[in-house]
């Protein structure tokens, strides 16, 4: 190795130590802030230089600096955490930044640095996106919990909820609130138009073809309906039977948004007869 190297990461600066294997000349410092293009200025030092290698350990922070050193054509080597500090040994001494950098740079040159597998780019960007889809879940949590609470305590939601097969907490929050004062629509049919439920028909020239949803209406409406309609597919549903017919007739995708149009008109009337109480606030 000509120039052998290691980083401690930490999120406000970078500790360095290098060693020029070939002039014997050492070299440590810092690099503020720790970031891409700072630690890129940085790295481009060694441009043209052969057998450059860095070790750091296997820390938080430690891909972006991973992938600077493959961009700048620097051989990286992740270190196992544990495993480096029981290298110390028990006599310790007072640990720093520059004790723990110097500490990887010399059994990276010793080659007992025990390492950790440094996966591919399209295996880090899998393992990102699924610990990001378990951080949304788990800061979901709370939400539902809120949900849950408002729609048991608010007798609107709770009417929709005792009343309706398939109306959930979530639901019924969203159902409720998208759909707001009830008595301000003459009949059910201007309930279905305002969820956007209803099927458009194109006419022209004497020519009639088949609709689509007009989506015209609250997107949350539209989905919390649909949600809620899917479980008319199971058998203890209480519109079991006209769904599974309808699905045989118009396909399964179909019969869910004819379930969601009843339900949209069923919650109109569960909310209407609670009158003012409807929208009172939750106990």
């Amino acid at each position: 190795m000509s120039i052998v190297g290691a980083f401690d990461v930490h999120r406000r600066q970078l500790t360095f130590e290098y060693l020029d294997t070939v002039t014997g000349e050492l070299k440590r410092g810092r690099i503020m802030p720790a970031d891409r293009p700072h630690l890129r200025a940085w790295l481009s030092r060694f441009a043209g230089q052969r057998d450059v290698q860095f070790a750091l350990e296997g820390c938080t922070g430690w891909r972006y600096v991973v992938e600077e050193l493959y961009a700048a054509g620097i051989t990286p080597h992740l270190a196992e955490p544990a495993d480096t500090a029981a290298l110390r040994g028990k006599k310790r001494h007072a640990k720093t930044d520059k004790t723990d950098t110097r500490h990887l740079r010399v059994h990276l040159m010793a080659g007992d640095l025990p390492e950790c597998w440094i996966p591919p780019q399209h295996v880090l960007e899998a393992r990102a996106t699924a610990r990001l889809y378990k951080d949304l879940v788990d800061e979901l949590e709370p939400l539902r919990r809120q949900l849950d609470m408002l729609s048991r305590r608010q007798p609107g939601c709770a009417a929709l909820r005792a009343a309706h097969f398939g109306i959930g907490a979530v639901t019924s929050v969203a159902i409720w609130a998208e759909l707001g004062d009830v008595r301000r629509f003459g009949n059910s049919d201007d309930v279905v138009r305002h969820t956007g439920l209803d099927i458009t028909v194109y006419s022209s020239d004497g020519k009639r073809s088949a609709g689509h949803l007009s989506r015209q209406g609250p997107p949350l409406l539209r989905w919390a309906l649909y949600e809620a309609a899917k479980c008319a597919a199971r058998p203890a549903a209480p519109d079991y039977g006209y769904y599974t017919a309808a699905r045989e007739d118009r396909g399964g995708g179909r019969a869910t948004l004819s379930v969601a149009r009843k339900l949209a008109r069923r919650c109109y009337h569960t909310l209407r007869e609670l009158g003012d109480d409807a929208l009172a606030p939750a106990a």
